[in-house]
This record gives C-alpha cells, sequence and structure tokens, in this order.
C-alpha cells in the first residue's frame, strides 16, 4: 500500500507537476488469480453497444471448420484479432477521469487489484450473411408433397428456425430475408423448400386455372383457387405458391394475388434449361415463348443470373448458370466465373458477381479489384488477374 508521501516522491522522480494532475491516485496492484487469456475484448460500434445495453443479445456463430462471426438481430460481422503494443490491463470498477472529476468523495490514493490483462482484442468488420448454405440445407430434403412426404422417413433431415440459427452464420433477420428470397415455406414447424418440380406442378395447377376463368394476372382471387385447387393440393401450399410468384393485395374485403409475369418466365426457362447442357438459343427462345402462359411475354433479360448466353458459338447457345451455385468467396467466384469463360463483358458478369458487392461498392469496383481489362474488338472485356489452373 503506497502513502501519500511516496505517491508525491514518485511524481517528483518523474518530473510530473501534482497541480497539473486530479488528486486521485490509482495504485494498482495484480491480483494472485490475474493472468492473461482468461478474458477477451471486444470492440464494439455505438450501435451494438446501444443493443447490449437495450438487453439484447449478440451471438457468435460459426462450425469448427468456419471463421467465427458476430451476429446481432439483423447483422453479421466478420471477426478479426487486432494487436496492440500496449498491454491492456482488466480493472473492475475502475473510474475514469470524467467520473472521479464528478464524484467528490474519491478518496486521494485509491488500491485497485488488475483481474486480468492482454495484448490484443478482437475487431468488428460488417460483411455479409453467410447464406449459401442455407438452401444446401433445406434441399437435403426437399418438400415434394404430401404424398412422398407420408413415404419419407420420420428421421429425415428437418430444420426449425433454432437449427438454422445453430447452422447458418447469420442473424435471424437475414435468415428471414434469405427464406424468403429461396420461397421456403414453414410445414408443421420445419422451414423446406419445395422440389422444383412440385412447385412447378402448383404453378402449373395456378395458370391453368387463371386461363380457364379468364382472369388477369394482375387479380386473382384467393378464395376461388382455394375452391378449386383445394382438392388437389393442400391449401398452404396453393396459398404459398401464390406468395412465392405473386403479390397479396385486399380489393372490397376480397383477397387477391398480382402474379409476377417475370417470375413465371423465368422459372418456366429453369425447368426448359435444366434437362440440356446447351440449347439453341433461336430454338429456345421459340419453345419458351410457347411454353409459358398465353398473354405473358419472354425476354432474355428475365434470365440474369440464371442462364448465360454465348454469342460467339455458331449458332448461338444457352446454358444454365445460377448465381446461387456459384461459390460464396470472392476470389473463388471469380475463379469459376474465369473458368467457364475466359473473358466477360461487364454485362454479363454482373448478375453473377453483384451480390458480392459490399456495402456501397459497385460492380466496377469489385471487377478492378478481381480482373484486368482490355478492349476485344473495341468493347471493353474483363478477364482474371491471376493464372486459373
Amino acid at each position: 500500500m503506497r502513502s501519500r508521501e511516496e505517491v508525491e516522491a514518485t511524481l517528483h522522480i518523474a518530473k510530473l507537476n501534482p497541480a497539473e494532475l486530479l488528486p486521485p491516485v490509482h495504485c494498482l496492484s495484480f491480483s494472485p488469480r490475474a493472468s492473461a487469456g482468461e478474458c477477451c475484448l471486444l470492440q464494439l460500434e455505438p450501435g451494438l453497444c446501444a443493443e447490449l445495453e437495450a438487453g439484447h443479445s449478440l451471438v457468435i456463430r460459426g462450425e469448427k471448420d468456419e471463421q467465427a462471426v458476430l451476429c446481432s438481430k439483423d447483422k453479421t460481422y466478420d471477426m478479426k484479432i487486432a494487436d496492440t503494443s500496449n498491454t491492456l490491463l482488466f480493472i473492475p470498477g475502475c473510474k475514469t477521469p470524467e467520473q472521479l472529476l464528478g464524484d467528490q468523495a474519491s478518496c486521494n490514493i485509491i488500491h485497485t487489484q488488475i483481474a486480468g490483462f492482454s495484448n490484443n482484442y478482437w475487431e468488428l468488420r460488417k460483411c455479409r450473411p453467410k447464406l449459401k448454405k442455407l438452401k444446401k440445407l433445406l434441399m437435403e430434403n426437399p418438400y415434394e408433397g404430401p404424398e412422398s412426404e407420408r413415404e419419407r422417413a420420420l428421421t429425415d433431415s428437418k430444420h426449425t428456425m433454432e437449427d438454422l440459427l445453430d447452422r447458418i452464420q447469420a442473424s435471424e433477420e437475414e435468415i428471414l430475408q434469405q427464406l424468403q428470397v429461396i420461397n421456403a415455406c414453414k410445414i408443421e414447424g420445419y422451414w423446406r423448400v419445395l422440389e422444383f418440380d412440385y412447385e412447378m406442378k402448383l404453378l402449373n395447377h395456378v395458370t391453368q386455372l387463371i386461363d380457364s376463368e379468364s382472369w388477369s394476372f394482375n387479380k386473382v382471387p384467393l378464395s376461388i383457387c382455394l375452391q378449386e385447387l383445394g382438392p388437389l393440393e393442400p391449401e398452404e401450399m396453393i396459398q404459398h405458391i401464390l406468395l412465392s410468384y405473386g403479390m397479396r393485395y385486399t380489393d372490397e374485403d376480397e383477397v387477391y394475388f398480382e402474379m409476377n409475369a417475370d417470375k413465371i418466365c423465368t422459372a418456366t426457362a429453369q425447368m426448359l434449361l435444366q434437362n440440356a447442357v446447351k440449347f439453341n438459343l433461336a430454338e429456345f427462345q421459340e419453345v419458351w415463348q410457347q411454353s409459358v402462359p398465353e398473354g405473358l411475354t419472354t425476354r432474355l433479360d428475365q434470365l440474369k443470373g440464371l442462364a448465360l448466353l454465348d454469342r460467339n458459338s455458331r449458332p448461338e447457345t444457352i446454358f444454365l448458370l445460377k448465381v446461387e451455385e456459384l461459390p460464396e468467396d470472392n476470389q473463388e467466384r471469380f475463379n469459376k466465373l474465369f473458368t467457364i469463360r475466359e473473358k466477360w463483358t461487364e454485362a454479363d458478369i454482373a448478375p453473377y458477381i453483384q451480390d458480392l458487392c459490399a456495402e456501397k461498392q459497385t460492380v466496377a469496383a469489385l471487377l478492378t479489384k478481381y480482373a484486368r481489362s482490355s478492349l476485344q474488338n473495341g468493347v471493353k472485356v474483363y478477364n482474371s488477374r491471376r493464372p486459373i489452373s
């Protein structure tokens, strides 16, 4: 224990003027149990601090083979260790200079024990949620309809939201948003995706009913759909397919759906392309237009992120290339794309890298970082910055 005289002697040796310092003095000593490594420091932005102070939780997610991420209720952060040249001390109940100024009762000498210390801390950086595994998990046991479900073993993998939160490196809000994007639905408490053929079967039931009733695609009544299609499929599946391919609204207390023509055309194209390695483009466009419901018009821009056109082959061809099946890592994604095609125009590659863009980052900025540009017949094209094996 130091006395005031010892403190003043130390200040004198250090050539410090006591008049320029606050009167209270912290005398530090190490607790017998103090050690490094028992505690971790986490640097938080003000918004995350406010969430903790409000009683919300922050969760660290990741399996043994994954880099850990930290998730709030709606955001995901990469975690990286930052080293510091200064030793950081953990002092329970330590008061800042501002707190000491406001506490007139503070004695001049405060004896404090150091509970622990560290030479690093965890730094957070907002990142994209790692959602690629979500559909992969759900596709292990897709829903193929009530008849097929009865034949399946009860032990087949199904996932509740709690299961998904344990497995997916993303916040709950980001997972819910992605479940909506992939048209997942909750069946008996489990999140499921529909097997594609079954999904198209449901969609065909709806489009055929629209055609037979001569309805507008902008005004499809829910009640009649349930009444007419209920004997064929479960009502919740009919409602789900209407929600997946349309927008719900109410008119004079009646529920209607405005069907999304682009989504219907895109799904039809996928159905045609998934059974062929490559398709003659002109023949595909003809078959595609004939396959969609009457009144809908197909356009090549409906295939962005789903199919790739080869304008250099003779005849021109098209083949299935789904953005959701490409790697999630930036460099791996570009390596895969440059393996498929050596040189890309920005218009062709943009649908396949748009989802990699960080907040406020453009496709052009991403290409500058991961690709090299050149002119080919007066057109700017991009190729890999590194050799592709």
